[in-house]
């Protein structure tokens, strides 16, 4: 779920930085910058959600073993 979390935050810094530069209207790059910080903590949520899911998984599946590490 990171990729995700990390993309949608890119998503908004590029729309910020088009409307701060085409000089768009104010409103939306305030838009854009709330979207920005919003995402942050579903940056983080999404991080320490996937820290855990091995450890979940070895709880509710003991056959499971990781077989390689990345």
């Amino acid at each position: 779920m990171v990729p995700f979390a990390v993309g949608g935050l890119a998503a908004f810094a590029v729309a910020a930085l088009i409307v701060w530069l085409a000089n768009g209207p104010d409103r939306w790059l305030q838009i854009c910058v709330a979207g920005f910080l919003c995402g942050i903590p579903g940056l983080i949520t999404m991080i320490v959600h996937d820290r855990h899911r091995k450890r979940r998984r070895l709880l509710s599946h003991p056959e499971f073993r990781v077989t390689s590490q990345l």
